[in-house]
């Protein structure tokens, strides 16, 4: 049975194998084990503002080599940056890839820690998201906030 970690966007399902975070899934059951972990904490932290990066260790299970690819560039990401799913496409060579791009996206296995919500469509268009588009704005919306107070005070 995951963590559960109780968070702004709702409840967080985390998998863990030892200390290693494996999955992330929004909407879990808050009848799960209530998170003692590392990775709850950093959570926290991540949502009221104060941790920009994730260091519990996280491995991406799973995924076609293409899919695995594309988590590699979304984890290049910078906090409150956001990144288009055809920048993505053409730095993995194939910028015709925009929309297998997005489908990898959606497959992400640790969505937040692996921040696929700061994919966007062409001019910053908010299309897609595992965890619906009201989470994707909240997460984008927070890391703004946050990197605008970090760079004037």
């Amino acid at each position: 049975m995951p963590l559960v970690v109780d968070s702004p966007i709702g409840p967080l399902g985390v998998t863990l194998d030892g200390e290693t975070v494996v999955g992330v899934r929004f909407g879990a059951a808050t009848a799960g084990t209530p998170a003692r972990h590392r990775v709850a904490d950093e959570l926290a932290a991540y949502f009221g503002g104060a941790l920009t990066s994730f260091t519990v260790p996280v491995e991406l299970r799973g995924g076609s080599a293409f899919e695995r690819a594309v988590w590699g560039e979304i984890a290049k990401i910078p906090y409150g940056e956001m990144q288009t799913y055809g920048a993505i496409a053409a730095a993995l060579g194939d910028p015709g890839a925009a929309r297998a791009v997005g489908t990898a996206c959606n497959r992400n296995p640790v969505p937040v820690l692996v921040p696929c919500h700061r994919v966007v469509g062409a001019g910053g268009k908010m299309v897609g998201f595992g965890g619906g588009i009201d989470r994707k704005r909240r997460l984008l919306e927070l890391e703004a906030r946050v990197a605008l107070e970090q760079a004037w005070g």
